[in-house]
């Protein structure tokens, strides 16, 4: 079912020296904290590649562009910058994607789909 939600969703990559993930995720956990703590943020999540040993993923579900705005603009992100520039990063490729429409992957009979239900094919 559709939520009538709209929000950000912020997804993508930071790559470091193996030996320095490990690192520098453990001492992001005051600053994940922070972000979540603001207004609008909803998920916060950065994670360890099991594939690639030197990479991170990142995820971010935001309820609006001001508030990920006012986060961009504050010291739990300006903190991240800092922290993470100790540790070498490689190589980012974070990306930002608007949507107006979120349901559910499994449908009301427990199928998974691709498809959305409850408003215009995508």
């Amino acid at each position: 079912m559709s939520t009538g939600f709209t929000g950000i969703v912020i997804a993508g990559e930071v790559d470091f020296p193996p030996e320095n993930r490990a690192q520098a995720l453990a001492g992001a956990g005051d600053l994940i904290a922070m972000a979540l703590a603001e207004p609008g943020c909803r998920h916060y999540a950065w994670s360890a590649d099991p594939h690639d040993q030197g990479r991170v993923h990142v995820f971010e579900e935001w309820d609006s562009a001001d508030e990920l705005q006012a986060h961009l603009d504050g010291d739990a992100y300006r903190g991240m910058l800092a922290h993470l520039a100790g540790f070498t990063i490689l190589k980012a490729d974070t990306r930002k994607y608007r949507f107006d429409l979120k349901e559910p992957v499994y449908g009301p009979d427990g199928v998974a789909t691709a498809h959305f239900v409850t408003g215009a094919s995508a």
